[in-house]
């Protein structure tokens, strides 16, 4: 699968880690950040989540160059971006 995935996370997230070993097993390649180490990072998330800083977070940019973010998608919904 082409595109691209930045997930935004913290070290201690459950949800971050449950998503990660997924993608893992997907063969779904993925750049992480973890927001407590870059403040832009954390910026972004919490743009993108009302001002809370909920991960996981992720970006996604499909081979066709549609953009999403989406705040603990599933497994599913992180397929269905790259294939939009």
């Amino acid at each position: 699968m082409s595109g691209t995935v930045t997930m935004y996370s913290t070290t201690w997230c459950g949800y971050c880690r449950r998503l990660k070993s997924q993608m893992d097993r997907e063969g779904i390649a993925y750049t992480e950040i973890n927001i407590e180490q870059d403040p832009e990072s954390a910026a972004f998330v919490e743009k993108a989540n009302g001002g809370n800083q909920t991960v996981p977070t992720l970006l996604v940019i499909s081979p066709a160059g549609s953009e999403s973010v989406m705040t603990n998608p599933s497994l599913a919904q992180v397929k269905q971006a790259l294939a939009s």
